[in-house]
């Protein structure tokens, strides 16, 4: 998938402020079984929908290690992550019941290598390997969406 040829949606602004948009990194954890291509989807902490593992940027880490560390910590995987970012998605985060923060995902393809029984955030979420296509369902994001439905391993 080619990042020109990706709808862009536009971010909502909190209050018209520019400044309150917020950059996390997220990591698209793939494998091979029986020759298709699955992915690992985790729960949100709050309300249980469908995500990819992602996160903040970390002091002294790039975006690449970044999306590393949040496969780890929220979907208990390990593995290599490509640094090509495959595609950028849009959303709003719930801090709490009044306040919400737009933010802009840059998703890196992580090839997983080891999937963990323990890992930091086990007891807040669930994970789950789905095709291309169930996760593409799965999830609420358009933007996110149209990465996974057009997700090729092959050419990383």
């Amino acid at each position: 998938m080619s990042l020109a040829r990706m709808k862009q949606r536009p971010v909502r602004l909190v209050d018209g402020d520019k400044r309150a948009v917020r950059t996390q990194f997220g990591a698209l954890c793939w494998r091979v079984k029986n020759d298709k291509v699955q992915v690992l989807l985790v729960t949100s902490r709050q309300r249980k929908r469908w995500i990819l593992p992602k996160g903040w940027p970390v002091d002294g880490a790039t975006p690449v290690e970044a999306a590393e560390r949040e496969a780890w910590e929220e979907a208990g995987v390990t593995g290599k992550a490509k640094p090509v970012c495959v595609g950028v998605y849009s959303y709003v985060k719930d801090i709490n019941s009044e306040d919400r923060l737009p933010c802009v995902v840059a998703v890196f393809p992580v090839k997983v290598k080891k999937q963990h029984a323990d890992w930091p955030e086990k007891s807040e979420r669930r994970r789950k390997w789905m095709s291309l296509k169930e996760a593409a369902k799965a999830v609420d994001e358009k933007e996110l969406t149209a990465i996974l439905s057009g997700f090729d391993p092959t050419v990383l």
